[in-house]
């Protein structure tokens, strides 16, 4: 907790550096602005809308709950052609080819998940299993990932998150298909479902539990506040949840992300999604070293204006935190499960 050490990340194959007594260092970089409060409920110029035009002319439906419709601007098509034979190996292409969606996971632009209701929330993840399956069919790889607030590079206040389906494995899911095959191999059992049952019993990087989940700040955290989401039976792809599964995680969800907004009392940014066996020609195989997991990756660090940055020593070194995970973990879990806002209803 006091001295720097390294510590060893088996599903990246890589390391941290932590350097505990760091944090203690007065901070004189960028302030960053809290987001806004005043979010209109509606607003006929955003695209996320119910009713507003979309930047390509469609006009959304008046939709009610969840709506999914194709990314405006896909990073990812599904007739890009062949990038060509390369006439040197340090100068390789290869075919990239998907789909992009968008999901808005309400009408208002003024709720964020964790204001939203367990039932609200619960047909999020069952949206997010039907894309999963609809688009696993045939694409080994759907990215179910969720860009919260402007500092994450997110450019609409809406509530909303991507999915993004690829013809390729992309190296996370290449590096963690690698590592948890070879844990499953060498000790017999999955790497995250072994891991879930260390930590639930350990305890001292728990943030919230119930029957079927947990949350951990796992022990190779590299963001400050950043969180593992695991379920405690092997589950290998997200659609492969049980009813009262996906009505305990919609729970733990809420749970965490009051949480994270209770920290510094602000709709706290972050990056997140969904890790689980490849799809598409992997579902005819053998895909047991698979547990699906969360990620969530938020770069606050001290307060609301004051975050972590990526750059030099962690761009070409390696990855480095000052705040213990342990640490982080407690004041997570001592935090109330009644959101700010809310306290005074």
């Amino acid at each position: 907790a006091e001295h720097q050490h390294a510590r060893y990340n088996p599903l990246r194959d890589d390391w941290v550096l932590v350097s505990a007594h760091r944090v203690k260092r007065p901070w004189q970089g960028q302030l960053e602005k809290p987001p806004p409060e005043d979010v209109p409920r509606w607003d006929p110029n955003n695209p996320l809308c119910p009713g507003a035009t979309r930047a390509n002319g469609e006009v959304n439906p008046q939709y009610e709950g969840t709506f999914v419709f194709p990314n405006d601007f896909p990073a990812l098509q599904p007739d890009a052609p062949e990038p060509g034979d390369s006439d040197h190996p340090l100068f390789r292409a290869a075919a990239a080819r998907g789909v992009c969606k968008v999901m808005c996971f309400h009408p208002w632009s003024d709720l964020t998940l964790p204001l939203m209701s367990l039932a609200e929330i619960r047909a999020v993840i069952d949206a997010w299993a039907e894309l999963a399956v609809e688009l696993g069919a045939s694409y080994p790889w759907v990215q179910i990932f969720e860009n919260k607030g402007a500092m994450m590079g997110c450019s609409n206040p809406h509530p909303h998150c991507q999915v993004w389906a690829s013809s390729f494995l992309p190296n996370e899911a290449c590096l963690e298909e690698r590592t948890q095959r070879q844990h499953l191999s060498q000790h017999g059992v999955p790497m995250l479902l072994e891991y879930a049952e260390q930590e639930a019993r350990r305890k001292e990087r728990l943030v919230v539990e119930n029957r079927d989940w947990l949350v951990v700040v796992p022990y190779w955290a590299t963001w400050p506040y950043q969180t593992l989401l695991l379920p405690r039976r092997h589950v290998c792809r997200l659609q492969d949840l049980h009813e009262g599964e996906r009505d305990s995680l919609a729970s733990i969800m809420k749970r965490l992300l009051i949480k994270y907004d209770n920290l510094f009392e602000v709709s706290f940014p972050y990056s997140m999604g969904w890790h689980g066996a490849p799809t598409g020609p992997y579902l005819e195989e053998d895909c047991q070293h698979w547990q699906l997991h969360a990620h969530y990756y938020p770069p606050l660090l001290r307060s609301a204006t004051v975050r972590k940055f990526m750059v030099g020593y962690e761009m070409l070194a390696q990855a480095q935190r000052d705040l213990t995970p342990e640490q982080a973990a407690e004041r997570l879990r001592s935090l109330p499960e009644v959101h700010y806002k809310q306290r005074a209803e």
